[in-house]
């Protein structure tokens, strides 16, 4: 059976959004500047390699997700470009109850119950599947019991408030450290394992 995979950038305190909605304080904000060092980046290939199937949420879907990594898939000049392919050969799962229409190649809309569609893409044969997507989404998977592995960026800044993808768990969940990788930059990557 496949696992699910998720990926979350946040601070040391918790949270993947600040209160305004920014992530400007990230390291790497998903912008054409990719401050990350060549072995985090490295990390993050290998993780992509490991993946076919990404799950994304509606929101993330229709704000320009897949269009922004298909742009920079086009442009081997830029660092970030093999991680795009790979986002944009991947198949994409949108998690929707509002869609009517896939809005890319590659992707199909996820319209029943979360927990009935991911056991199903778990059955599929293929290699793990990776979620991303904001702190409703990742909580929503978290408190579902269906995250296998999570791959926790840590970025060096405290935010004191904010979306935190743990705020809705109501009991404990205990996991064990895979690996603690420290970068350049502050960031230390979290991986865990159910």
């Amino acid at each position: 059976m496949r696992k699910l995979l998720l990926q979350m950038q946040m601070s040391i305190d918790g949270y993947v959004v600040d209160m305004d909605g920014s992530m400007d304080w990230m390291v790497w904000s998903y912008g054409n500047d990719w401050a990350w060092d060549t072995k985090l980046r490295q990390y993050h290939t290998n993780l992509m390699a490991s993946i076919d199937c990404v799950l994304l949420s509606r929101k993330m879907a229709v704000q320009g997700f897949n269009d922004h990594w298909a742009t920079l898939a086009q442009r081997s000049d830029n660092p970030q470009s093999h991680f795009a392919k790979s986002l944009t050969n991947a198949h994409k799962v949108v998690f929707t109850k509002t869609l009517t229409r896939s809005i890319w190649n590659n992707n199909t809309l996820a319209k029943g119950e979360l927990v009935d569609e991911i056991l199903a893409l778990k059955q599929v044969p293929g290699k793990n599947i990776i979620a991303f997507g904001g702190a409703g989404f990742a909580s929503s998977l978290i408190k579902s019991g269906l995250v296998d592995e999570f791959h926790l960026i840590v970025n060096p800044v405290v935010l004191g408030e904010g979306l935190s993808p743990f705020k809705e768990i109501n009991s404990s969940l205990n996991l064990n450290l895979v690996e603690a990788i420290p970068y350049s930059r502050g960031i230390v990557v979290l991986k865990y394992s159910k």
